[in-house]
């Protein structure tokens, strides 16, 4: 038998067929920090309002940790980016309801910027002792960046704003939004670490023990703090009680122009406190001492135009109590968002304007830069609104009642200046029409929920079309009324004048924190400037 040898070129050879998936496995290898830094930032998303899933931020920023953990500041920055279009794309889409996806979509990606800078701080400190630590002060150090630049800053999504429902909530009352805020990521940040250490131990059989000293610390020390700071929530009266009436009077569908739909606002809501009025009178409801109307309720000006001050009158005479009233007036060729104190005898007594107005739908800045964009957005802000300068505290009945005006309630030192001058609750009149039926309503209706606990006040929120709510001091919805219906909420609250810690330290835990990451970016920097003149890189 004769075996004939038979020659065989290289190139017809075939690959084995493991190399494909082995170079598939390699890619999917390299793509898997992106999809889980992208994704983690949608869980975060996820534990946001009208949602009450709040825990889901642990994991985001466990993950986040772990991603970011050991990455040089290429890598970090883009993961940083990634995980900020996870939580603000779909957080923010509100933004583009009226105007279409052009703002909401250059919004989001100036924002993810501070997040990517953020994780590029992360990713420095992570391979520090007491890591967790310094990972949760570099992102609270983001959220004070991102709450001042540019144009005044924009504060929302800030963590705290997530927590409402959550166990940690009662820490606002300690240090305001840093500190809630960083309690949860901190606890998020730790998590990561024990169970890094778990696997290290696994795999080594050791683990060193200050490591894991402080992993578990970073979870366990925010949630026991949370539960000893609950003793400074309170919904005590400490000044007696006050009876208040929220007024939702709705906005007309459609049908109407610009003009007539603003008189028909003012109706509305003057319609719906006279029909309260009689409901008092036929004894079915509390009479109220102070009446809310909600941000813009009268967008033709009272003081020029007579007829809408006489059914603003009207409107005070019938219920018979004094009624804060939101309305945009023109002084010395100036635009002002501004509430109105109505007595039902005297007339108009006092004003709170505007201060935080929100860049984009009450002024435009760059207004040559958005006409030559886009020449629309420039005619939806045909005059820029001016700003307000003091506090707003309305005497009404027996009670000395703060105005934060919709989006100011995003901002810490807005609602701490109506405190800090006197406040015994605070209204947060909003006007929440152009946005729909988004998660805008209820996004902000948490914020207003832990502006309650941070300062220990009631907090009530009269809103246009919804949602209206009546907030005990303990961050506790009492009240709410549904969107686009008209209604009212009447209801007996406490009066308190004792400040929280949050409140009488202001921005110091903020500053302190940020001081914080400052000093653990300080020693990942010196020590990398070390390692490289040794040669240990």
């Amino acid at each position: 038998m004769t075996v004939t040898a038979t020659s065989v070129d290289e190139s017809d050879q075939l690959e084995p067929p493991s190399a494909p998936a082995s170079r598939w496995a390699a890619r999917l290898r390299r793509l898997l920090p992106a999809a889980a830094a992208a994704l983690s930032g949608v869980l975060l998303y996820v534990s946001f309002p009208p949602r009450t899933l709040w825990w889901l931020a642990l994991p985001a920023f466990a993950v986040f940790g772990w991603v970011l953990r050991g990455r040089g500041w290429k890598a970090a920055f883009g993961l940083g980016y990634l995980f900020g279009l996870g939580f603000l794309l779909p957080l923010l889409v509100w933004t583009g309801v009226e105007v279409g996806p052009g703002p909401w979509l250059a919004l989001v990606a100036i924002e993810a910027i501070f997040v990517a800078l953020v994780g590029v701080g992360v990713a420095a400190v992570s391979k520090l002792p007491g890591a967790p630590v310094w990972a949760a002060a570099v992102w609270i150090a983001g959220e004070a960046a991102r709450a001042r630049v540019p144009f005044h800053g924009f504060p929302w999504g800030k963590i705290a704003f997530g927590q409402a429902d959550g166990v940690f909530l009662p820490l606002a009352a300690v240090g305001g939004t840093p500190v809630l805020g960083f309690a949860v990521v901190l606890c998020g940040f730790g998590l990561y670490e024990v169970v890094r250490l778990v696997v290290e131990r696994r795999g080594t059989g050791a683990v060193r023990r200050p490591a894991a000293v402080v992993a578990l610390l970073s979870v366990v020390v925010p949630v026991v703090g949370a539960l000893a700071a609950r003793g400074l929530v309170s919904d005590k009266a400490e000044d007696g009680t006050v009876t208040v009436a929220a007024i939702q009077g709705n906005v007309p569908r459609a049908g109407l122009e610009f003009n007539a739909q603003r008189r028909a606002v003012l109706d509305y809501h003057a319609r719906e406190t006279e029909r309260l009025a009689a409901r008092v009178k036929a004894g079915k409801v509390a009479k109220p001492d102070i009446v809310l109307w909600p941000e813009n309720s009268s967008d033709v000006d009272p003081y020029t135009d007579a007829d809408a001050a006489a059914t603003i009158e009207k409107a005070a005479q019938a219920i018979d109590a004094p009624i804060s009233v939101g309305g945009v007036v023109e002084r010395g060729g100036k635009l002002y968002n501004e509430q109105i104190l109505w007595d039902p005898v005297k007339g108009p007594t006092d004003t709170y304007d505007k201060r935080q107005i929100q860049p984009f739908g009450e002024y435009l800045p760059l207004r040559s830069v958005v006409g030559a964009i886009n020449k629309n957005w420039t005619s939806m802000v045909r005059q820029d609104f001016s700003r307000g300068t003091k506090p707003g505290v309305f005497r009404m009945a027996n009670a000395k009642v703060g105005l934060v005006t919709c989006y100011e309630a995003a901002f810490d030192w807005a609602v701490r200046s109506e405190v800090t001058d006197g406040a015994q609750l605070i209204s947060v009149p909003s006007n929440n029409a152009t946005f729909d039926r988004s998660e805008m309503t209820y996004q902000q209706l948490a914020m207003s929920r832990v502006r309650a606990v941070e300062h220990s006040r009631t907090v009530t929120v009269p809103v246009t079309s919804g949602v209206s709510a009546i907030i005990m001091p303990d961050g506790r919805i009492t009240q709410r009324t549904g969107m686009f219906v008209p209604a009212s909420l009447v209801q007996k609250v406490p009066l308190r004048s004792s400040e929280t810690p949050a409140t009488l330290m202001g921005t110091l835990p903020e500053m302190l924190l940020v001081l914080v990451a400052a000093g653990g970016l300080g020693w990942a920097i010196s020590a990398g400037l070390r390692g490289r003149r040794t040669g240990d890189v």
